[in-house]
């Protein structure tokens, strides 16, 4: 069961549970926005995507929700604690005949989450043809060789922590559809991360989850690459996990850890997803 409404700033809706958001986009070369997840596995971060901007697909569940799922409110006290109250949503309810959900305390809401992001995609097809009203560029090339001006700037790289708790397949964020909960801490190109090479999960309370349009809109990125040339040299980004086993943690915060170092840093900005058991990664990767 589907249906479509559409959700403006200023109406009187209230939306719950919500379970994703996802800025619609396209790339006109025929690639998929969301690659190894709904599309073949290509690079993202490279050549051109189109965008629906002021815009983000949501995905609601019709019936039952768990304590990961969120709440957004488009009109009174409750619109100005989300960005999504602020924003124009295309929003999928739905339900699916998936029994277990009902009694999952955590839901994956896998069909939900992939149908939002098909939906998506789907969605921006309508400007596949358009001329862009803005057209934003996000150009930092290889790490080395930058030139002088460049390289004389403090070094800094953006380490990442998205959620990979859980040990059963599903819930966790994906990386070109590769559950991250498998993966060890990697050196990626900001890029990817804007341009749809995660996909966010469904474990982690609401308050303190990414969704996936705030991984194709990540502030810290964008910041960075604002300063870049001017105050630092962002050099790149190091995607690590954070898993639940001791071992586990000393496994990726030393291979963090070592990257920054091989990479001889002078500054390191680090974020995490989720809290309790994740402030142990946060801290592990500061302290080393």
């Amino acid at each position: 069961e589907a249906e479509l409404y559409i959700a403006k700033p200023g109406d009187q809706i209230r939306m719950c549970p919500v379970k994703e958001a996802i800025e619609p986009r396209v790339r006109p070369d025929g690639r998929s926005a969301f690659p190894g997840y709904t599309g073949d596995m290509t690079r993202a971060g490279e050549g051109v995507t189109y965008a629906l901007k002021n815009c983000s697909v949501l995905v609601v569940g019709r019936h039952w929700g768990g304590f990961q799922d969120g709440i957004i409110d488009m009109s009174g006290e409750g619109q100005k604690y989300t960005l999504f109250g602020q924003l124009m949503n295309i929003v999928l309810v739905a339900d699916t005949n998936e029994e277990f959900e009902k009694h999952e305390q955590q839901k994956k809401n896998d069909a939900l989450r992939r149908a939002g992001h098909k939906l998506a995609e789907y969605i921006a097809n309508c400007v596949k043809e358009l001329e862009p009203e803005e057209t934003e560029v996000f150009d930092l090339g290889a790490m080395i060789k930058r030139g002088e001006e460049v390289e004389k700037l403090p070094s800094v790289v953006y380490v990442m922590q998205p959620q990979s708790q859980m040990e059963e397949l599903g819930y966790n964020d994906l990386a070109y559809g590769w559950d991250m909960n498998r993966m060890l801490p990697t050196v990626m190109h900001p890029n990817e991360v804007l341009d749809g090479a995660i996909v966010s999960g469904s474990f982690m309370p609401v308050s303190s989850k990414w969704s996936t349009y705030d991984f194709q809109n990540c502030p810290n990125i964008k910041a960075l690459y604002k300063e870049h040339g001017k105050t630092i040299n962002f050099v790149c980004q190091i995607i690590t996990n954070e898993n639940v086993y001791l071992a586990d943690k000393q496994r990726s915060s030393d291979w963090t850890a070592k990257l920054c170092k091989l990479l001889d840093l002078d500054g390191v900005i680090v974020s995490q997803e989720g809290f309790g058991n994740p402030d142990t990664d946060l801290i592990m990767n500061c302290k080393k």
